[in-house]
């Protein structure tokens, strides 16, 4: 496994991540993209835990997803299965887990900033702070991807599933908008990823 996710993360992180995954009972796998989430921490019927991470992530993107998982299984390990998810004892060791890696050996400079910040009081995802996600996004190879609060005011776009929205407003963090095919109005996130639709392909 090791030498599979020396294809997946920064070369200086590798030692690092050996002495986290140091774990009989610890099984890390990685899956293919999944539109919902980046990776998934559970814990076997069979008494052993299990961690995933997507394939297409970037080696930035995927290190600070395999840590978060990590946190996940340490802090189980120590508080138990009856904290919450994304509470205070996952946070902590997300915290004193991540903290070795975020040093210009292993992170770009312009990234060292956003992530100090993020970690002062780090969210279930790194994608609801928007100003990392769009730093994180610049490393990604070229997918042809925009996101929502890049997309021109009541510009349309279709999301991973072939369903296609013009945007409205913004409503604290969130932008209201219109499915074309139901009226309906859905709540999106500003960094989710869309695909633009240009307008002959509406007619």
């Amino acid at each position: 496994m090791i030498n599979t996710l020396q294809e997946y993360i920064p070369q200086n992180a590798i030692l690092k991540i050996i002495e986290l995954l140091d774990h009989d009972n610890l099984i890390v796998k990685i899956k293919s993209e999944r539109k919902t989430r980046h990776g998934d921490y559970k814990r076997l019927p069979n008494g052993r835990h299990q961690i995933t991470v997507n394939s297409n992530l970037n080696s930035f993107r995927f290190l600070i997803t395999l840590v978060h998982e990590i946190a996940h299984f340490e802090a189980y390990n120590s508080f138990g299965r009856t904290i919450k998810p994304h509470g205070i004892e996952w946070k902590r060791t997300f915290q004193r887990l991540m903290l070795p890696f975020l040093n210009p050996e292993i992170f770009p400079s312009e990234l060292l900033p956003l992530l100090a910040q993020h970690f002062k009081n780090p969210k279930a995802s790194s994608d609801t702070d928007l100003q990392l996600a769009y730093a994180l996004k610049q490393f990604d190879a070229p997918n042809n991807k925009t996101f929502i609060f890049e997309v021109p005011l009541h510009d349309t776009f279709k999301i991973y599933n072939g369903r296609i929205f013009k945007k409205g407003s913004k409503r604290r963090t969130r932008y209201e908008c219109m499915e074309l095919k139901t009226g309906k109005i859905y709540l999106f996130n500003a960094n989710a990823e869309v695909d633009i639709v240009a307008e002959n392909k509406l007619e």
